[in-house]
């Protein structure tokens, strides 16, 4: 029997709503060709005439023949993405954020993938230890990339103790399969003091830089550590002279790597300048900021964002700075507050304050949240819980309406890692609690509440 895949939503206006597929339908085949997982079905209909075998929820099957263009979208959404189940970490990883998890919380909270069709898909990291030579076949079948590949170490002895897997240094002779079939990858390296830093890191990012351009990327994070290591390998947090240190070899190599490729290739996650008290670098230095999501760069372009965003406000509100005050700020009278981690907390302070400044009927608190809940060396807004939140903001002046980033919830919903909901925050703060997307762009707006509005219903006032 073939595999089906349960359609979860049809788009709008789509070639799949034309063809009357409706949600509870089953995709059956494409092209006669049985459907492995959503990379099978991404190839085959990139073809301008596709022939799709549906099924309906009564059994009658529909033989569809669809004329598109070329690598036009059906408009089908899937009820599974992956359109396959998820492939466990068969990994015992030294530094796993997850073996750190306190007890008690939702299952999906302790499951751990290393699919590398996540990896292509949602940019998840993957260790290759779970990678088949079929899964390397069809990567370049279909050439997919990038392909974001934990590396850890290149020492392959060292791997295998770090990833607790004797066949994870061996896994790395899967990088030159991918590399001379030319498959884009970004690379990883979360640093763990005593195990992979010092020599052992200067040795892997010269290995790895012989992969450039191919691999365009490498950053270099520092290990997470929870208060929840009871049993687990002995792990120290590195203190800021040593992130200093770990600084100044990755900007000693990306000098290198843009004098040979004009790429600066190996990056310092944010956390490390946090940590030593250093300036963030440039944004030329971060090559189109290539790995954002891994906490590099996110905090220079943050600050870019809102610095643009605050001269677009100036330049519409008529007031040139440079020349004098202008006419007076058309912001109201308020006030409200805004929470976030540890980390990002002196910057966002930075931008408050240069709003108070330019609008002075604004007054802003901005509140950095102690994590309590998995320790305090855990410094990043994305891993505040709503106990936290609580515990710290009550009682304490909060104004109109309280600001979060939106990386404080779980992905699309309305909960915070503990499970609390916003709903319940609002309600014990007694505050209405604002989401904010994380770009300084969002930021400017949402404090100054301008809004979004239709063309035919005016501006909000």
């Amino acid at each position: 029997m073939k595999k089906q895949h349960l359609v979860r939503k049809v788009l709008p206006g789509s070639i799949a709503e034309e063809l009357e597929i409706e949600a509870g339908d089953k995709i059956v085949s494409v092209n006669d060709t049985e459907i492995e997982d959503i990379f099978d079905y991404q190839f085959l209909i990139q073809d301008s005439y596709v022939e799709l075998l549906v099924e309906k929820p009564d059994g009658e099957q529909w033989l569809l023949e669809v004329e598109k263009e070329p690598e036009e979208e059906l408009g089908i959404e899937f009820e599974n993405g992956l359109m396959d189940e998820y492939r466990h970490c068969c990994n015992k990883c030294v530094f796993c954020f997850i073996d750190q998890m306190p007890p008690g919380m939702r299952d999906t909270l302790y499951f751990k993938d290393d699919d590398s069709r996540l990896s292509f898909l949602q940019g998840n990291y993957v260790t290759l230890t779970n990678m088949s030579e079929h899964d390397i076949d069809r990567i370049c079948r279909y050439r997919l990339s990038p392909i974001n590949i934990s590396f850890q170490t290149m020492n392959p002895k060292l791997r295998c103790r770090m990833l607790n897997n004797r066949f994870a240094g061996e896994a790395l002779k899967k990088v030159d399969r991918l590399y001379e079939e030319g498959i884009r990858m970004n690379g990883q390296i979360v640093l763990c003091k005593g195990l992979n830093d010092g020599e052992e890191l200067a040795y892997s990012i010269r290995k790895l830089m012989g992969y450039m351009p191919v691999l365009e990327s490498v950053s270099v994070v520092p290990v997470g550590l929870t208060k929840y290591r009871e049993g687990l390998y002995p792990l120290e947090p590195f203190t800021g002279q040593e992130a200093g240190k770990v600084i100044d070899m990755i900007e000693e190599f990306q000098r290198e790597c843009f004098a040979a490729q004009g790429i600066h290739f190996v990056h310092a996650s944010d956390e490390w300048y946090v940590l030593a008290g250093r300036e963030l670098p440039e944004e030329e230095r971060y090559d189109g900021y290539l790995q954002l999501e891994n906490g590099v760069g996110m905090l220079r372009l943050l600050m870019n964002e809102f610095q643009e965003a605050v001269e677009e406000r100036l330049e519409e509100e008529g007031a040139d700075r440079r020349k004098g005050p202008g006419k007076e700020m058309q912001v109201p009278e308020t006030e409200l507050s805004i929470a976030t981690g540890q980390l990002p907390y002196p910057y966002i302070q930075r931008m408050a304050d240069k709003m108070t400044q330019l609008w002075p009927k604004l007054r802003i608190h901005v509140y950095p949240i102690t994590n309590h809940f998995f320790g305090e060396s855990i410094t990043v807004s994305g891993l505040i819980t709503g106990q936290d939140l609580l515990a710290q903001l009550k009682g304490r002046p909060l104004g109109r309406r309280l600001l979060l980033p939106e990386n404080i919830l779980r992905s699309g919903e309305d909960v915070f890692l503990d499970d609390m909901t916003v709903k319940e925050l609002e309600n014990a703060l007694q505050v209405p609690v604002n989401i904010v997307k994380s770009s300084g762009n969002d930021f400017v707006r949402d404090i100054l509440e301008i809004r979004e509005c239709p063309p035919e219903a005016g501006r909000e006032v």
